[in-house]
């Protein structure tokens, strides 16, 4: 199902919806495995580089904005409404970011090298260079519908 069926499947049970905006995406690396973290309820937040924000011109997710979920094929997975929207330094995440990212064993050593692994490249694609002092943006959220 596409998101805009999703989205009136959705409103059509929780009307109060039913004059938000919403965004629809994918997360940007493994998005299906990801977004069925999200679906099982393991995967309450996500992260992004400030300066991939900006070098896309794209405004920082707000608390309260609610999104649908894409797979790799486009089909809509589940909807989530941001709860809340902080940036630390990369070197500053810690175990409880980790945990709620919900990848992998869900460990602070996990986290930090499955991130190097996606930040370097995803940098380099916009002529920047990664490094751990880069500002990092997490963004918390809530499954409200699946």
């Amino acid at each position: 199902m596409n998101a805009e069926q999703y989205w009136n499947e959705f409103t059509d049970k929780y009307p109060d919806y039913k004059e938000m905006k919403y965004t629809a995406w994918a997360f940007g690396a493994e998005p299906d495995e990801l977004a069925e973290l999200v679906v099982s309820g393991r995967k309450t937040l996500t992260c992004s580089g400030l300066k991939l924000y900006e070098a896309d011109a794209e405004p920082l997710p707000e608390m309260g904005e609610v999104s649908i979920v894409l797979n790799t094929s486009e089909e809509a997975v589940c909807v989530i409404e941001t709860t809340k929207v902080y940036t630390v330094a990369f070197k500053d995440v810690d175990e409880t970011i980790a945990y709620k990212e919900g990848e992998g064993d869900r460990t602070l050593a996990y986290w930090r090298q499955a991130h190097l692994e996606f930040f370097i490249p995803e940098y380099d694609t916009v002529g920047l260079i990664f490094n751990e002092e880069e500002i990092i943006v997490i963004e918390e959220f809530k499954k409200i519908y699946s």
